[in-house]
């Protein structure tokens, strides 16, 4: 099965696309990144964008080198993902989402439109994160060198639900199954199967059993 491309694609050289993907107008993928003077991101050579079978990179969308898409991987219009990701299957990226480099994230999982998974990032297997979320990985935002042997990602374990607008704080944990309401700021670790609401994040209940995730999702 062939790859389905619309109009101005670029596709880069060595990229390895799988049986089935489908390009959209003005697509980019397998490109290079070009980092600042101060970026603490590695400049190394990368190995070749890898997308898997039925992946669809969307009108306007851009997907770096270095990095690796498992089957029937959506990236949405406009949105972007980083050099040294791997995304699992079925994964969604939203409308205008950005997950930077050296990001994981699991099967299953959606990112809806506009969110921020910043780099460093764990997201286990079928979260689902909602409109303009954001990340965060740095405590000193930019200052101190102490600052780069902390810098870390949240890691948001498999099943948990963020609500649109929500804040998560560098290097937190939101554990299996846990939910943070809409527009919360999570300062710290959030308990599993735990509802979280407001700024700062408060515990204000249990996560009802029927709302998990079943064992083969």
């Amino acid at each position: 099965m062939s790859t389905e491309s619309g109009k101005h694609v670029v596709v880069y050289a060595d990229t390895v696309l799988g049986d089935g993907c489908v390009l959209g107008d003005h697509a980019v993928v397998g490109k290079q990144p070009v980092l600042g003077l101060r970026s603490t991101a590695p400049a190394e050579p990368l190995p070749p964008l890898r997308l898997g079978n039925g992946c669809t990179i969307s009108t306007g969308a851009v997907v770096f080198a270095g990095t690796l898409l498992g089957n029937g991987v959506i990236v949405g219009d406009q949105a972007c993902v980083r050099e040294r990701c791997e995304l699992g299957d079925a994964v969604v990226v939203g409308r205008g989402s950005l997950v930077e480099n050296d990001t994981t994230i699991g099967n299953g999982v959606t990112i809806q439109a506009n969110a921020y998974v910043t780099a460093y990032t764990t997201i286990e297997d079928g979260v689902f994160i909602a409109p303009c979320v954001v990340t965060t990985n740095d405590n000193f935002m930019g200052r101190t060198e102490k600052r780069h042997e902390l810098r870390r990602g949240p890691t948001i374990r498999r099943g948990a639900r963020v609500g649109g607008g929500a804040v998560l704080l560098p290097g937190i944990e939101i554990g299996e199954e846990a939910f943070v309401g809409a527009g919360a700021v999570v300062l710290r670790d959030v308990p599993a199967r735990t509802v979280v609401v407001g700024n700062p994040a408060r515990v204000l209940r249990t996560v009802p059993d029927d709302e998990f995730l079943s064992p083969d999702e």
